[in-house]
Formats: structure tokens, sequence, C-alpha cells
């Protein structure tokens, strides 16, 4: 719950002078992208749990290098999304972020369940993917005005977060959880809908903020429904 990255969201300026067929082209661009970029996501949460590479990283230690990474590679990314690095760079960020989610996977796989819940955080995640953009390709307004209010939102949740890091709160975990994915199932219908209203232009940037939306709903659902629904042995 400590993984809330918020810095990729910004109010961007409305591209309206792009024409309807580029926008096209990067929303279609984002998608294969966003899919190609799950595959490293789960490569590196396997390697984790299989090797348990991550179980020592716990507490601040395991905060810092979360940050440390996540934050190093946002900026290398940032840095390369106009070149032919982009992508790699991107790709080598999804695989990181599978890494850093093997911990809490390792530990629900450790309940009777576990399996089941992980089927059913990831089922509940696409089912939000599904609405948000259903509702992104329907709503004509325009939702540029939600970016500043969930960036509040975003930076007062990872405040909580780190401080329940080592605070280790059952309550405030739930309580992140259920907050977090109402947030960033928001960021979700406000990124996809920057995309055709020419919001957004690039579809590596596209691809960055998207990946996080859903890596905060699967994470947060997968931490809720441990807490909730795990059957210990």
């Amino acid at each position: 719950m400590n993984d809330r990255l918020t810095a990729i969201h910004s109010s961007a300026d409305y591209g309206y002078g792009i024409s309807q067929e580029q926008r096209h082209k990067v929303l279609r661009n984002t998608y294969w992208l966003l899919a190609l970029s799950l595959l490293p996501t789960v490569l590196g949460a396997w390697l984790g749990v299989a090797t348990g590479i991550t179980q020592s990283l716990r507490g601040g230690v395991g905060l810092i290098v979360f940050m440390v990474g996540a934050f190093g590679f946002m900026y290398a990314i940032e840095k390369t999304k106009n070149s032919a690095a982009g992508v790699p760079v991107l790709l080598a960020f999804t695989f990181f972020m599978g890494l850093m989610l093997s911990r809490l996977i390792g530990m629900v796989l450790g309940f009777k369940n576990g399996s089941e819940l992980i089927m059913t955080a990831f089922a509940g995640t696409a089912g939000v993917f599904f609405v948000m953009a259903s509702l992104a390709s329907v709503i004509k307004r325009d939702l540029s005005g939600m970016g500043k209010w969930l960036m509040v939102g975003a930076l007062v949740l990872m405040v909580g977060a780190v401080i329940n890091v080592f605070v280790g709160s059952t309550a405030g975990m739930m309580a992140i959880s259920v907050a977090a994915i109402g947030i960033f199932s928001a960021y979700m219908l406000s990124d996809l809908k920057q995309i055709p209203d020419g919001g957004e232009t690039n579809y590596i940037s596209a691809t960055l903020s998207l990946y996080m939306d859903i890596f905060n709903v699967f994470q947060s659902l997968l931490a809720l429904l441990g807490i909730m629904g795990g059957e210990r042995e």
C-alpha cells in the first residue's frame, strides 16, 4: 500500500489541434503497449515469488528501495519517451513493479484460497478498466479539471500509506486500500478520457499513467481481499 505513485499525473493542456486520426493512433498504440507491459510485470512477480528476492524488503527499507527505483524509472521514461529507448525503459519499469508486487502476491499465496483471491483481484481490476473505458468513450464533458483534486487525494493517500508502513495498522491498511481503489479508478477515467480529447499525445506517457492506475487498483484490491477473505491453513 505504500506504492502510491502520483508523479506522472499532471493536468495537461488539452491539444485540440491534434487530428482525430492522430488521437486514434495514440489510443491504439497505448492499448497495445499497455497489454505488452503486463508481460514483464507477470514475469517480475513470478521471479520475485519463486526466488523470494523481495522478502527482505520490509518496512522502511522496502519503502526506500521502491521509491528510489520507481521514481528513477519514471524520470528515465520521461527523458526517453520521444526516443527509441522509451519502450524498453517502460518495460524495464514494469518488470521492476512486478518484482515489488511479488511480496504481496507471496503473502496472499500463503492463504489456502490465495490463487482464487489473485484471480478475483485480476477480474475486479479488469472490470474497473472496462467500466472506466466505456465511460470515457461516452462522456462528452472535459474531465481535465479532475486532475488537481485527484492529485491532492493521491498525495494524502501516499502520506497515509507511508505512515502505515511504520504503524502497521490493519484497519489503516483497509482504509487506504478502499480509498486507493476509488482514487485510481477516477484517475483511470481521467487518463483514458485525455487521449481521445487530445490531452495526451505521447503513447508512452499515456501507457505509464494507465499502467500505474491499473497497478494501484489491482494491488489495493488484492490487499483488501487478503485482509478480508484470506483463509489460513
